[in-house]
């Protein structure tokens, strides 16, 4: 039997039959189906056009009509129908110039980049697979569908896509493609930033990342990502690390940062990477720094917070394995400090202000730091008076 998300589908792929049309899952539901990959969505193609959908479905929207592509909202659910296209004349090695609606399955297969990405499911569950993506599902092969010159110079970020498999499936290329890889790989300066970072991130969060990180140095598409050219040795040594595979994304870019020979938030702006997270893998590339250099002290920890270490500590296990903490360890020494955030102080700028008769000023940070330092090593508890006689007897030592 069928998945669900297949099943909640087929009414939609029945009614557009009943009226006279074609209709088809197709693409990487297919795929993964075969896989026995989980499927998170379904596209569906037909040889009805857009205004033929709307006809037969009573609530739709035009998401991208030009390109044939019809939102259809039945039994709560949304569901993207695309209409049977061919394309040509790609100016931009992204986009296409012409789009045509046809009427034929096989010609709409044909247009697609990967043969295990050209496959066609019924509503009954049959295959139709003109391109041979099964057998090459099989093999654990990529191959592109006809002349890989072509495919890669209609849509150059393909080839990223084609790398962004190998990271999730572990597949190998084949040869025609690997070669045309290699001498295509040029083309990708053409692409946008945006989306060679959406299609980067996929792969760095794949099962097989380091087998990727080698194709991108054996076709050199490296040296068309942002901050990677001229990085040869750094993305090597990543590929190598053993831990590789048990980071997630986040602390995969703050490998690179350890990696790479750049400034850390140059590096993720050339991305083009939110702002947010440019500035937390910037801040864990500090830590990571310290840590390296000092361990873990209290302060530092504290400094960091949980989230924060956990990250680095894991980077730094990739790198240092033999000098590593256990997370269970690090967690432990975490809630071991005696506070986590300087609003757990029993003393504010305001209670300084009042104790010393002094109006605010850097002065006031820099004694609640002192007190954090103190309460951190356990030199003094975080008591309000405690705190207080503390700082008196400071000041007398000070003046004398």
């Amino acid at each position: 039997m069928l998945p669900t998300i297949f099943q909640e589908a087929i009414p939609l792929l029945k009614r557009i039959e009943q009226a006279g049309f074609q209709a088809y899952f197709v693409g990487g539901s297919v795929r993964d189906y075969l896989l026995g990959r989980p499927i998170n969505d379904v596209d569906i193609a037909t040889s009805a056009y857009p205004e033929e959908i709307k006809h037969i479905f009573p609530r739709t929207a035009d998401i991208g009509i030009e390109h044939g592509t019809v939102l259809v909202i039945e039994n709560g659910g949304e569901y993207e129908i695309t209409t049977f296209r061919t394309e040509s004349g790609y100016g931009d090695f992204r986009r296409p110039d012409k789009v045509e609606f046809i009427r034929s399955l096989e010609g709409d297969l044909m247009r697609r980049d990967f043969t295990m990405n050209s496959l066609a499911m019924d509503a009954e569950g049959l295959i139709y697979d003109p391109f041979e993506g099964q057998e090459d599902i099989n093999r654990k092969i990529i191959r592109t569908v006809g002349k890989a010159a072509d495919r890669f110079s209609e849509d150059a970020l393909r080839m990223l896509r084609g790398v962004r498999f190998v990271s999730q499936l572990g597949f190998e290329v084949e040869t025609e493609t690997l070669d045309a890889l290699k001498s295509y790989s040029g083309l990708l300066s053409h692409i946008a930033v945006e989306r060679k970072t959406m299609e980067f991130e996929k792969m760095i969060g794949g099962d097989f990342r380091g087998k990727a990180l080698h194709l991108l140095l054996q076709t050199s598409l490296f040296e068309q990502l942002p901050g990677l050219a001229g990085q040869k040795e750094a993305i090597q040594e990543m590929a190598g690390l053993p831990a590789l595979k048990r980071l997630n994304t986040e602390q995969i870019w703050l490998l690179f940062l350890t990696c790479i020979d750049e400034s850390p938030a140059d590096f993720l702006k050339s991305w083009k990477l939110p702002s947010k997270m440019i500035k937390e893998r910037t801040k864990e590339k500090q830590i990571l720094s310290s840590r390296t250099n000092d361990g873990w002290t209290r302060e530092l920890l504290f400094q960091a917070g949980l989230e924060r270490a956990i990250n680095v500590e894991k980077v730094y296990n990739c790198i240092h394995s033999a000098a590593s903490l256990s997370m269970a360890e690090l967690e432990e020494q975490y809630n071991a400090l005696p506070i986590k955030n300087r609003s757990e102080l029993m003393v504010t700028g305001k209670d300084l202000m009042k104790w010393t008769g002094q109006k605010g000023g850097p002065w006031v940070k820099n004694t609640l730091e002192s007190i954090e330092k103190a309460v951190l090593y356990e030199e003094i508890s975080n008591d309000h008076e405690t705190i207080r006689r503390w700082l008196e007897t400071c000041n007398r030592s000070e003046k004398n």
